[in-house]
């Protein structure tokens, strides 16, 4: 059976680590490789960019809460006069932990209150956190900058770890202006000092960017392995591309797929993909030609334009599977309208007989709703 190639795991889109880097998750993503023209759904790998590009993470629904009193309200400001010492003892009650039970069950005006009670009257770290993070997202009131990076900063003073990465996001992001890379390194720095696996997976990245430190691969290896421990799946996708290639640690290519097979499991996109063809190939890992095809047509399902690409492919030529041209085609057409293009199966199309390209591309259309 043909050898299946694996995707590029990294792109230089730094741009789009700036757009993310407040929501705290910055990814890797695979790029398509320029196609071939022989019947392999997977292309020649190209070496990876210095700069890894970013995955963007959403933010809670917003949910109704009740209206907090008049009073209540003109206590919106961070107070004052509180100095980074420790904070007041925190009663141990059962009332200890409302304000982040309101936020999870989407209350966030309620927890903005609770939250900032305890922080006025008992400088609570993790209330300034979670006041911070209802600023900074607009969760149950105004998005505030200012105001969320002064309630981290008062967290981060404690030695609230989140506080930290927190407030040192939104320093690289510029978030208020002006931007201080800097000092949100040094802000990671210390989160991940504290055990906090998004810190060091994103100082990691700025070891690999190498513009706020001078590039060192080793020490990119090393955080993105402190965090991969930790089970952050983006680092542990991260490393394992990096024992792929070789790349600041010795080439290992059974601890690539066992780190590819952590990541995929909670639901890591491109290293689902990565996985899947490992598996084809029994790189690193025992050849299983069905669970890969499983993963591949999973990938595609969730908008993975290089699994329909690839996808595309197996099914037209048949490789491991019953020949699929109609199905095959179809993924081509919704890939390539992802951005994921391939002159070879452009040509194949273009000499598909007039009734099954009209069945592929109707497919197509039903995917895309359009039909």
């Amino acid at each position: 059976m043909t050898a299946l190639r694996r995707a590029t795991p990294f792109t230089a889109a730094y741009a789009g680590f700036l757009a993310s880097v407040v929501a705290g998750v910055i990814a890797f993503s695979a790029s398509a490789g320029a196609q071939g023209s022989q019947p392999n759904p997977f292309p020649d790998p190209i070496k990876p960019a210095e700069k890894p590009a970013a995955a963007k993470s959403a933010a809670p629904k917003k949910a109704a809460a009740p209206k907090p009193s008049a009073q209540k309200q003109k206590k919106s400001e961070p107070s004052k006069t509180a100095a980074p010492a420790a904070p007041a003892a925190v009663p141990d009650n059962p009332n200890a932990d409302l304000a982040y039970g309101a936020y999870q069950a989407g209350l966030y005006r309620t927890a903005f209150n609770i939250a900032l009670k305890r922080a006025q009257e008992l400088g609570d770290p993790k209330s300034m956190t979670l006041l911070g993070e209802l600023y900074s997202n607009a969760l149950g009131i105004k998005r505030d900058y200012v105001k969320a990076a002064e309630w981290y900063k008062q967290a981060a003073d404690r030695g609230d770890r989140e506080a930290m990465f927190a407030l040192g996001m939104m320093k690289i992001a510029g978030r208020p202006p002006p931007a201080n890379r800097e000092e949100g390194a040094r802000l990671l720095a210390s989160s991940a000092k504290l055990g906090k696996p998004a810190a060091a997976y994103n100082l990691g990245l700025l070891y690999l960017e190498g513009q706020v430190f001078p590039q060192d691969i080793k020490r990119a290896a090393e955080l993105f392995r402190q965090a991969a421990n930790a089970g952050n799946p983006e680092a542990q996708y991260a490393l394992a591309t990096f024992y792929k290639e070789g790349r600041g640690v010795e080439k290992n290519l059974v601890e690539a797929a066992r780190l590819l097979r952590a990541a995929a499991m909670v639901d890591n996109l491109d290293a689902e993909v990565e996985y899947a063809i490992a598996l084809y190939n029994g790189t690193g890992t025992p050849k299983d030609v069905t669970t890969a095809l499983a993963l591949l047509n999973r990938a595609a399902r969730q908008n993975s334009p290089i699994a329909q690409n690839r996808l595309a492919r197996i099914l037209i030529d048949g490789l491991g599977v019953p020949v699929d041209k109609v199905q095959g085609f179809k993924w081509h057409l919704i890939a390539k309208t992802a951005g994921n293009s391939d002159p070879d199966l452009d040509a194949q199309f273009a000499q598909l007989p007039p009734i099954e390209k009209a069945k592929s591309e109707d497919l197509a259309k039903k995917w895309f709703g359009t039909k």
